[in-house]
């Protein structure tokens, strides 16, 4: 996997969604993230971090809820909160992030 700052560094926003295999909640978000990334196409990135297996950045970030989403616009920190969102939640913050360009 690339650096965590090559990937915050990009030109277009980057949604990153930390979650956890064994976290209920966390399994409603795939979905949701694949209809937006159909949707966005190549204008915004969305990863998802497995906290299990990146424990230091997530320690790093202070992820102690997850799912967490964060959306990174050019190396800062534009938006940040756990908790499943929705589609059409997700879609006005990136509506927000990504056309204020």
């Amino acid at each position: 996997m690339a650096s965590f700052k090559n990937i915050i560094d990009s030109e277009n926003p980057v949604l990153i969604d930390f979650y956890a295999d064994w976290c209920g909640p966390c399994k409603s978000m795939p979905p949701i993230l694949s209809k937006l990334k159909e949707e966005w196409k190549d204008k915004v990135t969305i990863i998802k971090i497995d906290v299990d297996k990146n424990q230091a950045l997530a320690q790093r970030l202070n992820v102690r809820n997850i799912p967490t989403l964060m959306i990174y616009k050019k190396n800062e920190l534009v938006y940040r909160k756990a908790g499943v969102h929705t589609f059409n939640q997700l879609k006005n913050i990136l509506d927000e992030h990504v056309s204020s360009e």
